[in-house]
C-alpha cells in the first residue's frame, strides 16, 4: 500500500479518497451522487461534511446528503455514516427529518378552504408512516463527531489540521490530504441553445429534466409552465436557472414557482431562482412551505423569519382556487412518503393536471383502504384522478413511492396519447407505449393551441410596468395612462435603435431580445435584455444621446414619446430617481459596479438602480468616514483613494478602488458598525442612503443575501 493516496476532484464538486476500508466523501454539493455512481468503488458510505454547508453565492446545499443515503440504504442495504463537527448535528438532524420524514408536526386543516363543501382533510400522517415502514433515523445514518479535530470510523481517523486541511489515516499510516474546502462546478446537459432570446407563447411547457436523481445520464426532473407569456418554474431541479440562461431564456420572463415537496430532487433549485434578481413568488400550502424553511434554516443556519422576507409566499388552500398569470390552477395532496402537492391546471380551453410523485396504483390503493390506512374519501379521491385533462405529466419510478410504468402503460389508449411521463431514466421507459417520455431543452418545448384572451396585449404591457423598479410608487391612475402612452417596435439585429450625438426623442424598455449599450469612457459595451431601459437621460436632461444602442438580437421594445414620458413621470418618485440618475450616470460608474469584487455580481438592471441612487462625495481632508459602535446612515463604493480598516484602533485591512465601506446586512438590519474605516489622505467616493440601501434590499432580497453572507 502506497504511503499517501491523492484525491480525486468529483465534477461537481467535493473531494473523493479512495481507502481500504472503501470510498470517502468530502463535501456533498448536489447531484454528486451522479459522480461517483460511475467511478469505481461506487456511492460512498462515509461522508465528511466540511464547515460551510450552503452557498450562498450559488445558492446551494454543501451537505446535500439525502439521495446517497437512500441509495445506500435502499439499493445497497446499507447505513450511511455522517462525520461532522457538534455545531452541525443538530441542523443535520433537522434537515434530515424534513427531506426525508416529513414535518414531526402536521396540522393539515390550515392548508385546507374552510368552506370547501366537498373537501375532506386526509390523515398524511398515517400515509406517511405507512410508507416509512418504522424506520428511525438511526436505521439510516449513523452520525460521528470530531472530537479535537479527530473522528474515528474503525481503522479510519480523520483528523483537522492547523490549516483547516483534512488528513484520512487508515490503521494509523497517514494516506490523503484533503481541503478544507471546495468550490462548486455546476454541470448539467444543456441541449441546444435558441438562435434568439426566448418569446414565451400562451400556453407551452419546457422540460428541465426529465429523470430522477439516480440516473447519470440526464438531467433531474422539474419543468416550466409557460402561461400567457410568463414563466412559472415547478419544483426546479438544481442548476435550472443557469441552464436556461445557457438555453438564452432571460430568467426575468419567469417570476414564481410552483413547490409541491422538498425532497432534494424537487426543491434544490429554488433557492437559486430566488437569489436571481428581484422578489419571486413561491406558491404552495404553509405545511409544504415551512417544512422547505426548516430544511433549509437547517442547511444555512440562518433564521426562519429571514429566509421567509427573501420571496412572496402566496398560500395555497386546498379546496380553494389560485389565479397565476389567468391560470386556475386547484391543488390536491398526492401519495407521497413525504407532504406533496399535485394540481390541476384550467386555461382559457386548455386543462393540464400534473401528479407530482404520487403512487396512482389502483391496487395500492385498494389495499390502504382495506388496512384502514385511507378513508372511503382518499380512496374515492384518488380514483377519480382527472385523466379527463388535455394535458397529462406524470411521474413514474420505483413503487411504493411512485406509480409503476406499467400501470400507466395499462391505460387506455386515448389516456396514453396525452400522457407525458417525467421522473424515469430513459432505460426503464418501455419501448411498446403510446405513451410520451418527457424530453428536456428548449428546443423541445411542447406547445398547445390555446385561444388567446381578450386581455392579452393589456396585460402584456402591465406586466412591462409591473418589472420596472419605480412601479411601486406609481398610483393606479398612471397604469391606465401607461397602457395608452406606448407603442410596440420591432428592430433586428444589428439595427441602431439609439445613435450616440442625435436628440432624445424617445424612452425604450425592452420586451425581448438583447441590446448593446456603447459611449466614450466605458471600459466594455453594457447589455440590457428583457424589462431593462434606457434612453431616459437625454429626455430629463435635454442633453444629446451619449452612446449607441444596438440590437444585439431581433428585439421588441416599448417606446414612450419625450413629452408622453415627461407629462407620465411628472410629480413621481421615478422623476426624481432619473433627475439624480442623469446627473450621477457616466461611464465611470458603470465601469467601476463593473469591476469591484463586491458588485460585480449585480444584474445591468441593479447596478443602473444603484448608479441612481449614489452620491458623490469628495474628501479633502484625512478623518473618520465610519465609526466603530455608530450607527449606519451611509454605505460608501471608493472611486479613487485609500481606505483604512481597523478595529479597536488597531488596523485590519486597506481598502481600494472599486472596494465597500460598511455592512449591508448591518444597516438593513439597523446594527452598528463593528469597524472603523478612515482615509489618511484625500479620496472620492460613491454614498448610498440607509433609506436607499434598505428600498434596494427590499426588492432585491437575493442580491441582499449573497452579497452580506459571501463577503
Amino acid at each position: 500500500m502506497k504511503s499517501i493516496v491523492s484525491y480525486k476532484s468529483l465534477n461537481r464538486g467535493g473531494f473523493l479518497v479512495e481507502t481500504p476500508a472503501g470510498n470517502i466523501q468530502f463535501g456533498v454539493p448536489p447531484e454528486t451522487i451522479k459522480d461517483t455512481m460511475l467511478l469505481p468503488g461506487g456511492v460512498p458510505q462515509v461522508f465528511i461534511l466540511m464547515e460551510k454547508m450552503f452557498d450562498w453565492k450559488k445558492g446551494i446545499s454543501f451537505a446535500e446528503i439525502e439521495f446517497p443515503i437512500y441509495f445506500n440504504f435502499f439499493i445497497k442495504k446499507k447505513k450511511t455514516t455522517i462525520v461532522c463537527k457538534e455545531n452541525q448535528l443538530d441542523r443535520i438532524r433537522n434537515m434530515f427529518q424534513e427531506a426525508v420524514f416529513g414535518p414531526l408536526e402536521i396540522n393539515l386543516k390550515q392548508d385546507y378552504n374552510d368552506i370547501c363543501p366537498v373537501c375532506t382533510v386526509p390523515d398524511l400522517r398515517k400515509e406517511m408512516d405507512y410508507f416509512r415502514n418504522n424506520l428511525q433515523i438511526s436505521d439510516l445514518i449513523e452520525i460521528k463527531l470530531f472530537k479535537d479535530d479527530s473522528a474515528i470510523i474503525g481503522d479510519l481517523q480523520i483528523k483537522i489540521n492547523s490549516g483547516k486541511e483534512f488528513e484520512v489515516y487508515y490503521a494509523a499510516k497517514n494516506i490523503a490530504k484533503v481541503p478544507g474546502d471546495f468550490i462548486y462546478k455546476p454541470t448539467y446537459i444543456l441541449g441546444e441553445r435558441l438562435k434568439e432570446p426566448y418569446k414565451p407563447p400562451l400556453f407551452s411547457i419546457t422540460c428541465l429534466g426529465p429523470s430522477h436523481g439516480f440516473d447519470p445520464t440526464e438531467n433531474t426532473s422539474g419543468y416550466v409552465i409557460w402561461l400567457n407569456h410568463h414563466g412559472i418554474m415547478v419544483d426546479p431541479p438544481v442548476n435550472s436557472t443557469e441552464w436556461l440562461e445557457d438555453s438564452n431564456v432571460n430568467p426575468k420572463l419567469i417570476d414564481s414557482i410552483i413547490l409541491t415537496h422538498c425532497h432534494a430532487d424537487h426543491d434544490a433549485g429554488t433557492f437559486q431562482k430566488i437569489l436571481k434578481e428581484g422578489r419571486i413568488t413561491i406558491y404552495s400550502t404553509k405545511t409544504v412551505i415551512m417544512s422547505f424553511i426548516r430544511k433549509y434554516t437547517a442547511l444555512s443556519n440562518v433564521d426562519e423569519a429571514l429566509l421567509l422576507k427573501l420571496f412572496q409566499f402566496s398560500q395555497i388552500k386546498i379546496g380553494k382556487p389560485v389565479f397565476i398569470h389567468g391560470g386556475k390552477f386547484e391543488m390536491f395532496y398526492t401519495l407521497h412518503s413525504i407532504p406533496t402537492l399535485g394540481f390541476k391546471m384550467e386555461f382559457q380551453d386548455q386543462t393540464f393536471v400534473y401528479s407530482s410523485d404520487h403512487n396512482n396504483d389502483p391496487e395500492l390503493h385498494k389495499k390502504l383502504l382495506e388496512k384502514k390506512i385511507i378513508t372511503k374519501e382518499r380512496y374515492n379521491e384518488f380514483t377519480n384522478f382527472p385523466w379527463d385533462s388535455k394535458v397529462i405529466y406524470h411521474e413514474s419510478g420505483v413503487p411504493p413511492l411512485h406509480t409503476p410504468i406499467a400501470y400507466l402503460n395499462s391505460l387506455p389508449e386515448e389516456i396514453q396519447k396525452k400522457t407525458v411521463v417525467y421522473h424515469i431514466a430513459k432505460k426503464d421507459f418501455p419501448a411498446e407505449t403510446s405513451l410520451s417520455l418527457a424530453t428536456f431543452g428548449m428546443e423541445n418545448t411542447l406547445n398547445f393551441r390555446t385561444k388567446a384572451p381578450y386581455y392579452e396585449k393589456s396585460y402584456q404591457v402591465l406586466n412591462i410596468l409591473k418589472h420596472l423598479d419605480f412601479s411601486q410608487d406609481l398610483p393606479l391612475g398612471k397604469a391606465q395612462e401607461f397602457i395608452t402612452i406606448v407603442e410596440e417596435e420591432d428592430f433586428r439585429k444589428g439595427d441602431y435603435i439609439v445613435r450616440k450625438g442625435t436628440t432624445g426623442d424617445k424612452f425604450y424598455i425592452i420586451y425581448s431580445g438583447n441590446v448593446s449599450v456603447s459611449g466614450s469612457g466605458l471600459q466594455k459595451k453594457k447589455i440590457y435584455g428583457t424589462y431593462e431601459y434606457f434612453g431616459e437621460v437625454a429626455l430629463i436632461s435635454g442633453s444629446e444621446r451619449t452612446a449607441d444602442v444596438i440590437a444585439e438580437t431581433d428585439v421588441t421594445a416599448y417606446s414612450i414619446t419625450r413629452d408622453r414620458f415627461l407629462n407620465f413621470i411628472a410629480g413621481t418618485e421615478f422623476e426624481k430617481t432619473l433627475i439624480r440618475l442623469s446627473n450621477t450616470r457616466s461611464s465611470e460608474t458603470w465601469n467601476l459596479l463593473s469591476t469591484s469584487s463586491f458588485f460585480q455580481s449585480c444584474s445591468s438592471y441593479q447596478k443602473t438602480w444603484l448608479e441612481s441612487i449614489f452620491i458623490e462625495v469628495i474628501r479633502k481632508e484625512k478623518g473618520v468616514i465610519q465609526k466603530e459602535g455608530e450607527e449606519i446612515e451611509h454605505i460608501y463604493l471608493i472611486q479613487d483613494g485609500n481606505i483604512e480598516v481597523s478595529v479597536k484602533g488597531k488596523k485590519i485591512a486597506e481598502l481600494k478602488r472599486g472596494d465597500f465601506i460598511g455592512s449591508l446586512e448591518k444597516a438593513y438590519e439597523n446594527k452598528k458598525s463593528e469597524k472603523t474605516f478612515s482615509n489618511k489622505t484625500p479620496v472620492k467616493l460613491y454614498s448610498i442612503k440607509k433609506e436607499d440601501i434598505i428600498n434596494f434590499a427590499d426588492r432585491n432580497p437575493g442580491l441582499m443575501m449573497k452579497l452580506a453572507y459571501d463577503f
